[in-house]
C-alpha cells in the first residue's frame, strides 16, 4: 500500500480491486491488487499540411495547426466520485452504485475516456504514435469533407465561417476520446504539386495592384498641382484682407486711446478734491477722538487708584484668614498622615509576615513534592529500562533458541535422525574423549587386589589323574571348599573392613599364609599345594 500524488499537470488512473471501471484522481491510496498509472493533461500541437480538393475539383495545400489536449473540465458523473479518504475505507463502491443508472462505461468523464485511449496507445503492438495518428486522422478526414463541399471563393471570402465549421466538426469527433481543441490556426493556402492556381491569382493581383498604383500616383500628382495653386491664391487673399482689417482696427484704437486719456484727466481732478476733503475730516475726527481718550484715561486712572486701595485692605484680611486656615490644615494633615503611616506600616508588617510564611510553606511543599516526583520518575524510568532490557534479552534469547532449533532440525534431517545428530555433536564437542578421561580419573587412585587360588588336584594340569574314583572326588571337593574359606575371609576384611566371627568360619590366616597378589590376567598356586 502506498500513497500516490500527481503533479499539477498530471492525473492518476487507478484500476483493480474495489474499482469498478477507472478511478481518475489527483491523490489516492493505492492498495494491493490495484494498478496506478500517471498521465499528463498538457495539450499538444498537431501541425498538418493537408492536401484537399474543392467543389470545383481544385487541389491545394492547407497548412493547419491544432492545439489539442484532454478536457479537464468535463468530468461527467465522476465529478462526485468519493475522496481518497473514502476510497481508503472502501466507501467509493456506494458512490458508484448511486450512479449505476449511467450505462456508459466512462460515465461521461472526459479524463476517463482519455485515460482509456492513452492506455490503448501505449500498447506495444500499436506503437507510441497511436494517439497522434488518431487525432491527425480525425483532423484530415473532417477537413477534407468540409472543403469538398465549398468552392474556392467561399473558402477565401468566408474564412471565419470556414474556421468555425472545421472547429465544430473536429470537436464533435474528439469528444468521444475526451479531447478538446484549445486553439485552431489555419495558415495561408498553398498550391498543390503541379498546380499554379494561387501563383496565377497572385500574379494577376500583383499586376492589377501595380496598374492601380500608377493611376493613383497620377491622380495624386494632379490633385497636388491644383491644390498648390489654389493654396497660393487663398494665401494672397487672406493677407490683403488681414492688412485692411489691421488699418481699420488701428484707427479705432487711436480714438479710443484719446478718449481714455481725457477721461483719465477728469477722474484725476475729482479724486484730488475728494482726497483733500477726506484728509481734513480725518484730522478733525482725530483731534476729537484724542480729547475723548484723554478724559477716559483720567477717569480710569482714578477708579484704578480706588480699587488699589480697596484691594490692599482685602488682600491683608485674606492673607490673615488664609494663614490661619493653612496652619489648621497643616496640623490636621500631619495628624492624618501620621495615622495613615502607622496603619500602612501595620498592614505592611502583617502582609510581609503572611507572605514570608506562605513562601516558606510553599517552598517546603514544593521541595517535598518535587523530590517525591523526581524519585517516582527515576524509579519509574529505571523500572521501564530494566523491563525493556529484560524484554530485549528474552527476545534475543528466544530468537537465538529458535534459530538453533531450526538449525538442529535441519542437521537432524541431514544425519538421518536425532540419534545421528546426537552422535555427531558428541564427537564434535569431544564428549567421548571427556568420558574416557573421567573414567580414567575415577579409577586412577584405586589399587584393587585380585587373588586367584587354585587348590587340590585341580591346581595341577592333570586334575587328579584318570584312575581316581568317586569317593576321592567328593573328598577333594570338600577339602577345596574349606581351603577356600580362610583366603576369602581375609579378602573380605581387606576390602570392606568386616571381620567374620571365628566360631562360624574359623581363625583368620596369618600374614605369612601362602598367598600372593597377581594381575587380573595371571594365575598362581598357594605354597604347599
Amino acid at each position: 500500500m502506498s500513497y500516490r500524488i500527481a503533479a499539477p499537470d498530471e492525473y492518476l488512473a487507478i484500476t483493480g480491486m474495489h474499482v469498478k471501471n477507472v478511478l481518475i484522481t489527483k491523490a489516492a491510496w493505492v492498495w494491493p491488487f490495484q494498478r496506478c498509472t500517471r498521465f499528463s493533461v498538457r495539450p499538444h500541437d498537431y501541425a498538418i499540411d493537408l492536401q484537399a480538393m474543392t467543389k470545383e475539383k481544385l487541389q491545394f495545400l492547407l497548412p493547419v495547426v491544432f492545439t489539442i489536449g484532454p478536457d479537464v473540465n468535463s468530468r461527467g458523473a465522476n465529478s462526485k466520485v468519493a475522496s481518497p479518504h473514502a476510497l481508503e475505507h472502501g466507501q467509493h463502491a456506494a458512490h458508484q452504485e448511486a450512479a449505476s443508472h449511467i450505462n456508459d462505461e466512462d460515465r461521461g468523464d472526459a479524463l476517463m475516456k482519455y485515460a482509456m485511449l492513452l492506455a490503448d496507445s501505449m500498447n506495444q503492438k500499436k506503437g507510441p504514435h497511436h494517439l497522434e495518428n488518431i487525432v491527425k486522422g480525425i483532423i484530415e478526414g473532417e477537413t477534407r469533407v468540409l472543403i469538398s463541399s465549398m468552392t474556392m471563393e467561399e473558402i477565401f471570402t468566408e474564412r471565419e465561417e470556414f474556421k468555425r465549421r472545421i472547429f465544430r466538426n473536429i470537436q464533435s469527433e474528439l469528444d468521444q476520446f475526451g479531447l478538446r481543441i484549445y486553439n485552431a490556426n489555419v495558415k495561408e493556402l498553398k498550391d498543390a504539386p503541379g498546380s499554379t492556381y494561387f501563383q496565377s491569382l497572385s500574379q494577376k493581383a500583383h499586376e492589377g495592384a501595380t496598374n492601380q498604383a500608377r493611376i493613383d500616383v497620377a491622380d495624386a500628382q494632379l490633385r497636388g498641382n491644383v491644390g498648390e495653386a489654389d493654396r497660393h491664391g487663398q494665401q494672397e487673399r487672406q493677407i490683403a484682407k488681414i492688412n485692411a482689417e489691421t488699418a481699420v482696427q488701428k484707427t479705432d484704437r487711436d480714438v479710443e486711446r484719446a478718449t481714455a486719456e481725457a477721461n483719465l484727466s477728469t477722474q484725476k481732478t475729482v479724486l484730488d478734491r475728494d482726497v483733500s476733503i477726506a484728509r481734513i475730516q480725518a484730522q478733525r475726527a482725530t483731534e476729537s477722538k484724542d480729547e475723548d481718550l484723554k478724559k477716559e484715561v483720567q477717569v480710569k486712572r482714578a477708579g484704578a487708584e480706588l480699587e488699589r486701595l480697596r484691594a490692599d485692605d482685602v488682600v491683608k484680611a485674606t492673607i490673615a484668614r488664609e494663614s490661619k486656615q493653612q496652619a489648621a490644615d497643616a496640623s490636621a494633615y500631619a495628624l492624618e498622615a501620621d495615622a495613615k503611616a502607622r496603619a500602612y506600616k501595620t498592614k505592611l508588617d502583617i502582609e510581609t509576615q503572611a507572605l514570608a510564611d506562605y513562601q516558606r510553606v510553599t517552598k517546603n511543599t514544593d521541595a517535598t513534592a518535587y523530590k517525591t516526583k523526581a524519585d517516582a520518575d527515576a524509579w519509574s524510568h529505571a523500572a521501564i529500562q530494566n523491563a525493556d532490557a529484560n524484554l530485549q534479552k528474552k527476545l534475543k534469547e528466544a530468537e537465538g533458541m529458535a534459530a538453533m532449533a531450526e538449525a538442529y532440525h535441519k542437521m537432524s534431517h541431514a544425519f538421518g535422525g536425532p540419534a545421528g545428530l546426537l552422535q555427531y555433536m558428541m564427537i564434535e564437542k569431544g564428549t567421548f574423549v571427556e568420558l574416557a578421561k573421567a573414567n580414567a580419573t575415577a579409577v586412577s587412585g584405586m589399587q584393587p587386589k585380585i587373588s586367584v587360588w587354585n587348590t587340590g588336584s585341580e591346581a595341577g594340569s592333570g586334575a587328579g589323574g584318570s584312575g581316581s574314583g568317586s569317593v576321592q572326588d567328593s573328598a577333594a571337593t570338600m577339602r577345596n571348599v574349606y581351603q577356600l574359606l580362610p583366603p576369602l575371609m581375609s579378602t573380605i576384611q581387606d576390602q570392606t573392613g568386616i571381620t567374620l566371627p571365628e566360631w562360624q568360619f574359623g581363625r583368620m590366616p596369618s600374614n605369612d599364609v601362602a598367598r600372593r597378589e597377581q594381575k587380573p590376567s595371571g594365575k598362581g598356586k598357594p605354597n604347599g599345594e
